[in-house]
């Protein structure tokens, strides 16, 4: 139990979750590191990523002990779960809600970002068990959408994962989200020219906006 709200700890001190969906393992290892030097503490490595399964291990087991929490995006079932927690994961996020998911996640006290959309669907997501709800897909609603979903369910925890940028994430705040997830604007910067240096001046200026945003 202690794990666990550690790691919850960390997420909400963060206030971001870096979402790491890139071409291969190297890429994404190389971009978490980078990301990592810029700041973020929470960090998500999806599972559409071949190999992703030990880039979570490498991750978790050098930087967990320095208070780094590596989670597992896109996790789909019991199965992939129980893999990701053994390798390492601190927290699972999934785009939809699965029961067996978060059962598995609760069994061993591991944090879970679920996926929802509508009233109905978050709130179900919450009964399931799930400690954040990540709103998704997140372009479809907006900070509009957000803001009119919080104002009869704003003890959820929701966190927009997509269409948050530097320029808006001071809105998202102030429509009431617990943290947003971030992807490609950080993750991608390396892009222009194979300079990672890139991706941690992205993470610096995105934690920024961030802290900034909920002062």
């Amino acid at each position: 139990m202690q794990k666990k709200l550690r790691t919850l700890q960390t997420i909400h001190e963060s206030g971001a979750v870096l979402i790491v969906r890139l071409e291969n393992a190297g890429l994404a290892e190389r971009a978490a590191e980078a990301a990592i030097d810029g700041g973020f503490r929470a960090l998500e490595i999806t599972l559409s990523i071949p190999g992703a399964v030990e880039v979570i291990r490498r991750l978790a087991a050098k930087h967990g002990p320095s208070g780094v929490a590596v989670g597992a995006g896109t996790v789909l079932d019991e199965h992939s779960a129980y893999e990701c927690i053994r390798a390492g994961a601190e927290f699972l996020v999934s785009p939809q809600l699965n029961s067996a998911m978060i059962r598995t996640a609760n069994r061993y006290q591991v944090p879970t970002i679920s996926g929802a959309f509508t009233p109905t669907e978050l709130v179900e997501t919450a009964e399931a068990g799930a400690d954040i709800l990540k709103l998704f897909p997140t372009e479809a609603g907006g900070i509009a959408y957000v803001k009119s979903v919080l104002a009869p369910l704003a003890h959820l925890p929701i966190m927009p994962a997509g269409g948050v940028t530097l320029e808006n994430v001071g809105e998202w705040f102030a429509a009431g989200v617990a943290g947003v997830g971030v992807g490609s604007y950080v993750t991608k910067a390396w892009q222009p020219d194979g300079d990672f240096g890139r991706v941690t001046e992205a993470a610096r200026a995105f934690l920024s906006a961030v802290a900034e945003a909920r002062r």
